[in-house]
């Protein structure tokens, strides 16, 4: 069910502001790899920081599927703050940000974050190859720059909740999924992405 977003596109919270500052100040940066590290740098800091509290709402999970709630979008520079909720097991198929940086960071929890190199395509079939993965806890952060941009996330824990925090260049709105075929191969398929109503 998508939810209804408000014009403001901001949720109230603890140290709201603290984090907006850190993340205007990050994105001025003069290319996107300077923004991203940047980024980097301030998440894993805000997530260490006690006097920031995400809402509430963030840390309670959807049954059917990893809650994806809008907190903040900037009306000034256009990026988008969405924190992810992801009940024991949820996550992913391999799927691209539509040509947008991002950065993402855990909040709460652990996940497993795998990177995919792209090897060919053939149209809408695409062959990919794992290129590495992370076992990633709290206070960690990493960015993804499109071409490389491809990646799978996933809670392995059998009972715990955790939640990621995700700054995106813009609003991610769709994205490309890929759905095992055989060996390496891999069809795409265009995803709309559906948010999760934050209070």
């Amino acid at each position: 069910m998508n939810a209804i977003q408000s014009d403001c596109h901001s949720v109230e919270f603890q140290g709201r502001d603290k984090l907006v500052a850190a993340v205007d100040a990050a994105v001025a940066q003069a290319d996107e790899h300077a923004v991203t590290a940047a980024l980097r740098n301030s998440l894993c800091a805000l997530i260490r920081d006690p006097d920031v509290h995400l809402p509430d709402c963030v840390f309670e999970p959807i049954e059917d599927h990893y809650a994806r709630r809008e907190i903040y979008r900037s009306p000034e520079h256009g990026y988008s703050v969405v924190a992810m909720t992801w009940g024991p097991g949820q996550g992913t198929p391999i799927h691209d940000h539509s040509g947008l940086w991002c950065v993402e960071g855990v909040w709460d929890g652990e996940l497993e974050i795998t990177q995919y190199e792209l090897l060919e395509r053939e149209g809408d079939r695409f062959r990919f190859r794992a290129a590495g993965g992370m076992h990633a806890g709290p206070g960690s952060a990493g960015s993804l720059i499109p071409p490389h941009e491809y990646h799978t996330i996933g809670n392995a824990s059998a009972d715990r909740v955790a939640v990621s925090l995700h700054i995106y260049k813009a609003p991610m709105e769709c994205c490309s999924k890929f759905q095992p075929q055989s060996g390496e191969w891999f069809l795409r398929t265009d995803s709309e992405l559906r948010t999760d109503e934050a209070a």
